[in-house]
């Protein structure tokens, strides 16, 4: 799974900040949905696959117990991105309250205005803006703050 560098930026007076989406590349939730196969139907298959091995050129143990720990190593793989999916989320979720009241500019520099509320998918943030204009939060975003 690629992650994208983040940048922050506070702003205390008329600045302006460019935003970076720390998980513009994120993985959907579908990931560890697709990763179907559990410990139970793993073992399933290495039985099978032991009870089928040729009998003249049986399966080596050390073979069997890099099979496992690779299982093993994948399964912790879907549950560690699972949670640094759920952080991400938070994180996005703890940035949207300082968004609101701030001025957007739009990374193609079409939409501009006040920021009235975010919304916070499982991939983007969408800002609306005060004049009902929306901005998907990515690259290039910029804020400027007027406090």
């Amino acid at each position: 799974m690629a992650v994208d560098s983040t940048t922050s930026a506070t702003s205390t007076s008329t600045t302006s900040s460019t935003y970076t989406n720390p998980w513009a590349n994120a993985s959907s939730s579908s990931d560890s949905s697709d990763a179907s196969m559990d410990y139970d139907n793993f073992l399933q298959l290495l039985i099978a696959q032991m009870q089928n091995q040729d009998p003249t050129d049986p399966m080596d143990a050390s073979e069997q117990v890099a099979q496992l720990a690779t299982f093993s190593q994948v399964e912790q793989s879907i549950k560690t991105n699972t949670l640094l999916k759920s952080m991400l989320i938070s994180e996005a979720l703890t940035k949207a309250g300082d968004m609101v009241g701030n001025t957007v500019t739009s990374s193609d520099g079409e939409t501009t205005g006040t920021v009235s509320s975010v919304q916070v998918n499982d991939d983007s943030v969408v800002l609306t803006t005060s004049d009902g204009g929306s901005v998907t939060l990515q690259t290039g975003v910029e804020f400027a703050s007027g406090s």
